[in-house]
């Protein structure tokens, strides 16, 4: 039975790690199409309007993916994680609903006025097309944070008989401080990525000497708006979730942090591995009395270590928490270094003939989904060994009737697909940049059947 959950865990988190990669880029890409609309309107310029269809492009072909690898999901739900359905159902089910039912289709809907309808619609109403599509994709994004912070910190629910949880306050759930704090941090994450990739581009076409002047635009904007993002991302987001963390999952917190022994000023492990058998951390480099200091504004208070609660509750794999946190953390402080440094350059008006710092920029465009990856792995491997913390663990909710070969099975059907998706992603966001922004006045489909005629 324990290779048949760790099977089905493995088999859910390739799945929702690999659709992730995907509405990330929507999302930070939603408010940047929105800016461009803006500044097309108050400037006349209509490099701008180029450059928002040119990202509506790449924000569709990244939607599409993010459908077809998030299907598969909805049904685990029922098929390997049956009992998780059935026992918490009657509250994780109302937002994931909510997601489908409004957000999804006011995302979807708009996108294809916003892709095929600016001439009928007018320059206010596509920007309102492209502003409803933000709304929809950063509401699409809420309701499934709503959901995944119930699990983390579980409020306004009620016990019935049978273990089963129902909404006892529905209002309490949409407010749930984990909640508004984990969306916060989310979202900001999503931006990120989507300024590092628009700026990425743009230094691409300056480094090539090709669209120089939409490779300035998308600089410009992915620079400002992602200097803001990075710096928001450390604080207060950042900051805020920590704490919140600390105080309601302090076993996670002394996990991420490779804290194994409670301390009175304790330290911040700047590098280092953990040692789970021996309870220590090899080789670390740390920095006295921090952590004491960011969670609790003193610099003599006393974290909680692993010791202080019992084993079987500890994180199921510390070093994984332990090392994912790192590498969050650490990228997150080199994304604020570029964007200031950047940001430094374009108001200096050197960025554009800075190589150097183009070619930082162009180079950095994967690392902000190892961040957000990173980030998710945190939490929900953080969050073990419980599904909805502290009430029910992960070896209640899975499906027992689903044998171990039949998900192996399901999960190598699944990784074959994926990859010839990831292939067609490759293949088709690429040619888009190639061709530019001034050659994208219509779909991408509309282009492709142009060009087979």
């Amino acid at each position: 039975m324990q290779l048949t959950s760790f099977l089905h865990r493995m088999q859910f988190a390739f799945t929702i790690t690999f659709h992730y990669l995907f509405p990330q880029l929507t999302m930070g890409l939603a408010p940047l199409i929105v800016i461009l609309k803006t500044l097309a309107i108050r400037t006349g310029n209509r490099q701008y309007d180029d450059a928002s269809r040119f990202w509506a492009k790449i924000f569709g072909i990244n939607f599409a993916m993010g459908v077809v690898t998030g299907i598969p999901m909805e049904f685990q739900f029922g098929t390997n994680w049956a009992q998780f359905s059935r026992l918490t159902g009657g509250v994780i089910g109302q937002p994931l609903a909510m997601e489908g039912t409004f957000s999804f289709f006011l995302e979807s809907a708009f996108l294809g006025m916003f892709l095929f309808g600016e001439k009928r619609l007018g320059k206010w109403g596509h920007w309102l097309a492209a502003f409803l599509v933000f709304l929809g994709s950063w509401l699409s994004g809420f309701f499934i944070i709503v959901t995944d912070a119930w699990m983390q910190h579980p409020v306004g629910y009620t016990l019935l008989p049978g273990g089963r949880f129902s909404v006892s306050s529905f209002w309490e759930l949409l407010t749930n401080p984990w909640a508004l704090i984990q969306y916060a941090h989310n979202m900001c994450g999503a931006v990120i990525t989507g300024t590092f990739v628009m700026a990425a581009v743009g230094a691409f076409y300056l480094l090539q000497r090709q669209f120089a002047d939409y490779g300035r635009i998308f600089l410009r904007v992915g620079v400002i708006c992602g200097v803001m993002a990075s710096l928001f991302q450390v604080f207060p987001s950042g900051d805020l979730h920590g704490k919140y963390m600390a105080r309601y999952q302090p076993i996670t917190t002394a996990a991420m942090e490779g804290l194994f022994k409670s301390q009175t000023g304790a330290p911040i492990v700047i590098l280092g591995q953990p040692d789970e058998e021996h309870e220590t951390i090899d080789n670390p480099i740390i920095a006295d009395k921090v952590l004491s200091f960011l969670i609790y504004g003193t610099t003599t208070a006393e974290v909680a270590g692993l010791n202080a609660f019992p084993k079987d509750q500890w994180p199921t794999n510390i070093p994984l928490v332990y090392f994912a946190y790192h590498v969050m953390v650490g990228l997150g402080t080199i994304f604020v270094a570029i964007m200031v440094l950047a940001a430094f350059l374009l108001w200096r008006g050197k960025l554009y003939q800075s190589q150097w710092m183009l070619w930082i920029i162009m180079l950095c465009a994967p690392f902000p989904y190892i961040a957000n990856t990173a980030g998710w792995l945190t939490a929900e491997v953080g969050r073990q060994p419980w599904l909805v913390y502290g009430l029910l663990r992960t070896s209640q909710g899975y499906s027992q009737n689903v044998i171990a070969g039949n998900t192996m099975f399901t999960l190598l059907g699944y990784m074959g697909l994926y990859l010839l998706l990831g292939i067609l992603f490759l293949f088709l966001v690429p040619r888009e940049i190639a061709n530019g922004p001034a050659s994208n006045s219509h779909p991408v489909f509309v282009v492709t059947a142009s060009k087979e005629s």
